[in-house]
């Protein structure tokens, strides 16, 4: 367990993901993932309105929410985390943070999880458009009354996040308390801003897609090779086949599965709170658990720096002296 950036509540350190629920996963397969994930202590579990989007827009949140109505003691163990920002419909006030949309989500969202309050509302992208007092005067009145506790962002830029909390200071707010981010070995731009603001403000940053959509899952070694490597599995390794080889074999070397290696490397990673996890069956689950358990030495994440490479560290010094 670990606080939540600066605030005062106290999240897992892995974070269940619920995109697949409702698209690749039905309701049953659902409650049972999230059944698992509670039993192992996975107590943090995040969704957005949008999900669910191949069934229909906002099943992710009905799942969670049957779920939810089962028990009366599930809501009160978990910390629920939702997001505001995509369009729910053609109309043109249906989608990004003006003060309309984030309060009429935000009541939607409610009803389709079964529950009056949200632990953490985030806004799933930065909306330009929009006025920042627009935006943080609707997210206090929800704080206000009582509907959402914390409030964060997703996709936000450096700036963007240090805009919000500065503006939010002003108003004598506790502004963004958390901040999901892609990141993984592949992909570490956030290393250069995103992860430094996020240091210097308190805002917990929760990784997403820490497996890169699969590619650090293993795709070269595993069995059902030529079904790992559809879509982007199968461009990353077209791409960088010799960086994956390289990856894998470490793996072996400490007897350990890639994505155990890949989530370890992350939760090693300073100012990251928790990683989101998608798994989709118990078996998934299971090993993102072992991740928790992996120590990376110092020898260790300097072989996995020179397979993946970051920015060089933060701006400006990353590129420039």
């Amino acid at each position: 367990m670990v606080r939540l950036g600066r605030s005062g509540l106290t999240v897992s350190r892995l974070c269940l993901g619920t995109m697949n629920f409702g698209r690749v996963m039905d309701e049953a397969a659902a409650h049972l993932l999230l059944d698992a994930a509670l039993e192992a202590g996975i107590t943090f579990i995040d969704t957005a309105n949008t999900y669910g989007w191949t069934e229909r827009l906002g099943r992710s949140e009905e799942i969670i929410g049957s779920w939810l109505a089962g028990s009366d003691s599930r809501r009160e163990r978990i910390v629920l985390a939702t997001k505001v920002y995509g369009a729910m419909s053609d109309q043109p006030n249906d989608r990004g943070l003006s003060a309309r949309n984030i309060v009429r989500s935000c009541e939607g969202s409610l009803r389709r999880l079964q529950t009056d309050y949200l632990d953490l509302y985030q806004m799933h992208h930065v909306d330009r458009s929009v006025p920042w007092e627009e935006t943080l005067s609707a997210l206090e009145r929800l704080v206000a009354e009582g509907k959402v506790l914390y409030t964060g962002s997703s996709n936000f830029a450096g700036w963007d996040i240090a805009r919000a909390n500065e503006r939010a200071s002003v108003r004598h707010g506790l502004g963004l308390v958390s901040e999901q981010s892609l990141y993984n070995l592949c992909e570490r731009t956030v290393e250069l801003e995103v992860l430094p603001v996020c240091r210097e403000y308190g805002v917990a940053l929760l990784p997403w897609s820490p497996l890169h959509g699969g590619v650090l899952s293993g795709v070269l070694s595993r069995s059902d090779r030529a079904r790992s490597v559809e879509g982007r599995p199968q461009k990353y390794a077209a791409a960088h086949g010799d960086q994956l080889t390289a990856f894998e074999r470490l793996c072996a070397e400490m007897a350990r599965s890639p994505a155990e290696i890949a989530l370890a490397w992350l939760l090693h990673q300073d100012g990251v709170t928790a990683p989101v996890v998608g798994p989709r069956t118990p078996d998934q689950l299971a090993g993102c658990l072992r991740a928790m358990d992996v120590e990376l030495s110092t020898d260790t994440q300097a072989r996995l720096d020179a397979v993946f490479p970051g920015p060089g560290g933060p701006a400006p010094e990353a590129y420039a002296w």
